[in-house]
Order: structure tokens, then C-alpha cells, then sequence
């Protein structure tokens, strides 16, 4: 008889475990899939795009279908959602059936959008979005035509909700608690993006904290109150972030950490569980930079820790020693809004300094063409290096067009622990269409290592 491995969540990292196992293991072994929803293999980040109508459909975000799994040999069971794990007895329990019995569990959970215990939170019309069925009941209620749209918080979310219905010719408001619009960000960055949004025709204001949501007598939502404000809405979206959905790990007694991720080793396994892994937004992640953990959810990681999973679960039962690890991240991340382009990767100034570190910031403009190309965009890249090491610790760009993948050569430098002057020596590509003779990232690198030779100020 064969050995069972039972996946709990059907999207990015479960299926891709799923997957890979299949592929690897013999006829014998079992690959359950327990699937609470009726999609698989989606991507959310792509929601906001359908939202808007720049993709057409939910069909068109989704990699693999639950039929092509199904034909692949793997035992996918949708619309069974899983209540409780047992580590003692190796058995999920689910909602209406019998338990699960495994011999090996993966959980893939993913996470959950952030819904703060606030005065009217479960009023009609206000809609959190994580999943294709949240996203297709937020298009539903756009289509009713709502004359007054608020979105509560400015993260990546946030900004890209806002600029879905704000392309739709939605009169709409962003409500930000912090300074400035995507607080991840330093606030000559946020100042920016606030300009980009308020010129694009969004009512956006900082420095509100929410307190409530206003609810008409049939319980709909009619407004966003905060301690000084009130704003009349017919539709609320939440763009306050995401926790990890760990609550059958917690209910187990298994480790979490920061927002509820459970903790894994390198292989993906669960700290203290050796029959358990757990792979995508429901797990904590090692932050490179800090040494750290953190919660990061994000459909890259996702999938790799799915691959890494699945090695050391193969591993595991034929008695072998995993090829894969996953050496955790270094908090690249990249959004847009409207043209405006926006990416960061590494500490932003007060987490440097949070975590110990003398730092030099510099920040410069430049441009994304050689000056004296047409047109060339313009762009402000912000950089953090450690003084003593001189190690490059972050940046942030934002810019126009093709501007904001060039944070991919620093998330590279941070996660080789590259100095800033290992950064101004590197040989990349050049040709005055797609930039100066420096990088934009080796002009902040340079004023770095202009900054860190000046006297202390």
C-alpha cells in the first residue's frame, strides 16, 4: 500500500505541490487535494486587472483548471473545506464528511483579507478581495452602478482596486490612515503616488484613521467614518492587507509568527511537526536583509515553495536527503497606478534603523532613455546602505514607464549581499534607448558611495 499526501488548498502552492508530487511519486501513493472553493490554480494578483476590465474574464487568471488536474491523476475534491487537523491520529476533518486520513499534510491555505473589528464592518457592500469569487462579487456590484465608491487603506491593493474603478468612471475615494498612499514607501515616494492619484480624478485622504462604517436601515453601507470625517459611500473595498489563514495550524498547536504565518524550515516542514509542511500566504517567511521572520504573501513565493515543498515530502518517503530550499526574500515588490510605475525591494529608512543598522539614504532622479533620447521618462530612486558594511540594504523607484523593473538588478544585489560599490561595477546592459550610460540603480548606487565618503553630517 502506498503513502497518502493530503494538500489542504487548491491554489498556487497547494497545486503545485500537487503537481509535482504526481509526477514524482508512483502509482500507489495517493495526492488528495481538498479544495473549499470551485477554482484552482488562479492568480489573485490579476483580480484587480479583471476588475477593471483590462482582463476579460475570471477564465483568463486561472493557469490550470480543476478538470486538467483531475486528468493528470490527482485526487482534487472541490467545495470540501477542511475544519480541524488532527497531528496525533494523521486525519482533517471536514465540514459534512468523514476525516481525511494522511500520511503526509501540506497546508496551503493562503490568506485572508485584513477586516478590522470596527462598528458596521459586516454591513452589505463592503467587500474585501482575495479570492476569484470576492473579485467577481465586487464586478456585480459595480455593475449596479454605486455613485460613491471608498476604498479603505492605499497598499498594492488598494492602489490597484482604486485605479480599477476609477478607469471605470467610478467617482472614487481612498481613505489612508498613514501620511501618504502606499506607507510601505518613503514619503517624498507616497507624495508622488498622491499626486499621481488626485490627478487621475481620485478623492484621496491621509492622515484618516477609519472608526466605522455608517449603515443605512436595511444594513447597506453609507458611509466610511473616521475621527474627523465622514465619507458617503454606496461601496466600500478593503485594501487593509492580508493575514495568513492559519487557523486550523494555530487551533493543531503548530507554530505561527508575524500575522499568523506558520513557521517552516527551509524545506517548507513545520517547526516540530515532521509529517506536516506548509507552503504559500499562510506560512512565515525568513526576510534575508534582517534575519527575521515575516509575512509576505505573493504568488512567486508561492509556487516555489510549492517546488520546495514537494522535493523534501519525496525526500521524505523515499529516504533521501532534499535537493531545494527555500533562502526566503528580500520583500521585492512592484505595482502601478495609471502610468505612475512604483517598486521597492529590501528596508525602507526607519526599518533600517529599526533593525540596527547606520545608514546613509540617498535619493536621485533620472531617467529611463539616455537624456538626450526623445521624450526620456523620469524616474526617482531612493537607496539604503549600511555604513559600516557599506552593504546595500534597499531601494525604491517611481516613475514613469519602464521604470520600475529596474528593482529587480537591486533585489538581485541584496540577495548576493552586495556593497554599493559592488553595485556600480556590475556590467549591465546598456544602450541609450533604454538608459544612460549608468543604470538608474547604479546612479543611486554611485551617490551612495559619494554619500558614505562625505563627512558625517
Amino acid at each position: 500500500m502506498g503513502n497518502r499526501v493530503v494538500i489542504i488548498g487548491g491554489d498556487a502552492a497547494g497545486m503545485t505541490v500537487a503537481a509535482a508530487l504526481r509526477r514524482r511519486l508512483g502509482e500507489d501513493d495517493e495526492v488528495v487535494v481538498l479544495e473549499r472553493g470551485g477554482w484552482t490554480s488562479y492568480s489573485a494578483c490579476g483580480i484587480p486587472y479583471w476588475i477593471s476590465g483590462e482582463v476579460r474574464s475570471a477564465d483568463a487568471l486561472v493557469a490550470r483548471t480543476p478538470e486538467e488536474h483531475l486528468k493528470h491523476g490527482i485526487d482534487l475534491r472541490l467545495g470540501v473545506e477542511a475544519v480541524a487537523i488532527d497531528p496525533q491520529a494523521r486525519t482533517v476533518s471536514v465540514r459534512d464528511g468523514d476525516p481525511v486520513r494522511y500520511d503526509r499534510l501540506v497546508l496551503a491555505t493562503g490568506a485572508e483579507p485584513v477586516r478590522p473589528d470596527l462598528p458596521g464592518i459586516d454591513g452589505h457592500g463592503i467587500h474585501g478581495v482575495q479570492s476569484l469569487d470576492d473579485g467577481q462579487v465586487l464586478i456585480d456590484a459595480l455593475a449596479q452602478g454605486p455613485s460613491r465608491v471608498v476604498v479603505v487603506g492605499s497598499g498594492y491593493i488598494g492602489l490597484e482596486i482604486a485605479e480599477a474603478c476609477v478607469e471605470r468612471g467610478f467617482a472614487t475615494t481612498v481613505v489612508e490612515r498613514g501620511a501618504h498612499p502606499l506607507p510601505i514607501v518613503e514619503a517624498p515616494l507616497g507624495e508622488q503616488i498622491a499626486d499621481g492619484m488626485r490627478a487621475h480624478g481620485i478623492h484621496l485622504q491621509t492622515g484618516a484613521a477609519v472608526t466605522g462604517f455608517a449603515l443605512d436601515d436595511s444594513g447597506r453601507v453609507a458611509a466610511v467614518q473616521t475621527e474627523h470625517e465622514t465619507f458617503p459611500a454606496d461601496l466600500v473595498v478593503l485594501g487593509l492587507g492580508v493575514t495568513a489563514r492559519s487557523g486550523l495550524a494555530a487551533d493543531a498547536g503548530l507554530p505561527t509568527g508575524p500575522k499568523g504565518g506558520i513557521v517552516v524550515d527551509e524545506h517548507q516542514r513545520v517547526d516540530g511537526f515532521p509529517d506536516i509542511w506548509a507552503a504559500g500566504d499562510c506560512v512565515a517567511t525568513l526576510d534575508r536583509v534582517t534575519g527575521e521572520l515575516v509575512h509576505l504573501p505573493l504568488g512567486t513565493h508561492a509556487n516555489k515553495q510549492g517546488m520546495v515543498a514537494a522535493d523534501s515530502i519525496v525526500a521524505d518517503l523515499l529516504g533521501e536527503e532534499p535537493h531545494l530550499a527555500f533562502p526566503g526574500v528580500v520583500q521585492t515588490a512592484i505595482t502601478k497606478f495609471c502610468s505612475l510605475e512604483i517598486s521597492r525591494v529590501g528596508l525602507g529608512e526607519q526599518q533600517a534603523r529599526d533593525a540596527g543598522f547606520d545608514l546613509v539614504v540617498v535619493t536621485i532622479e533620472t531617467t529611463n532613455a539616455a537624456g538626450y533620447m526623445p521624450d526620456p521618462g523620469m524616474m526617482t530612486v531612493l537607496m539604503v546602505a549600511d555604513r559600516a558594511t557599506r552593504r546595500l540594504l534597499g531601494a525604491q523607484i517611481v516613475g514613469s514607464e519602464s521604470s520600475a523593473l529596474r528593482i529587480d538588478v537591486a533585489a538581485t544585489a541584496l540577495a548576493a549581499g552586495m556593497t554599493v560599490d559592488e553595485v556600480v561595477m556590475l556590467d549591465l546592459a546598456y544602450a541609450p534607448p533604454f538608459s544612460s550610460v549608468w543604470s538608474p540603480i547604479q546612479v543611486a548606487a554611485r551617490a551612495a558611495v559619494k554619500a558614505l565618503a562625505a563627512p558625517r553630517p
